[in-house]
């Protein structure tokens, strides 16, 4: 742990993070970008392209999601995240991943019975 002399000092230590996820169904067919923004360890804000607004689970998260669904231009790109962010991406990452899948084998090394 950290010294004793520390530990005083890191009581104002906080974590905010964002989480950017996009959700793939039968390849880019159905689309679905998910942004969740997190403040120590708890979800505060949450943007889901199918439901097409932000939503607050804190109260400072319902200020912040009213705020930004009340603003036009960041609406507009975040409705567009399906196509910049996740699309995009996918096409980047398919030759890697989707199309690179090989089926299991059983290893030579351990009897099948």
């Amino acid at each position: 742990g950290a010294p004793p002399e520390l530990c005083a000092a890191l009581t104002g230590v906080f974590q905010e993070m964002v989480k950017h996820e996009c959700h793939f169904t039968n390849g880019t067919e159905k689309v679905r970008y998910v942004e969740r923004y997190i403040y120590n360890r708890e979800q505060d804000v949450m943007f889901d392209s199918d439901v097409g607004v932000h939503v607050g689970f804190t109260p400072v998260g319902e200020k912040v999601a009213s705020n930004w669904n009340n603003d036009p231009q960041w609406m507009e790109y975040q409705r567009t995240s399906v196509d910049w962010y996740c699309r995009h991406n996918y096409q980047l990452d398919a030759p890697f991943s989707a199309e690179r899948r090989v089926p299991p084998s059983p290893s030579p090394s351990i009897p099948v019975h």
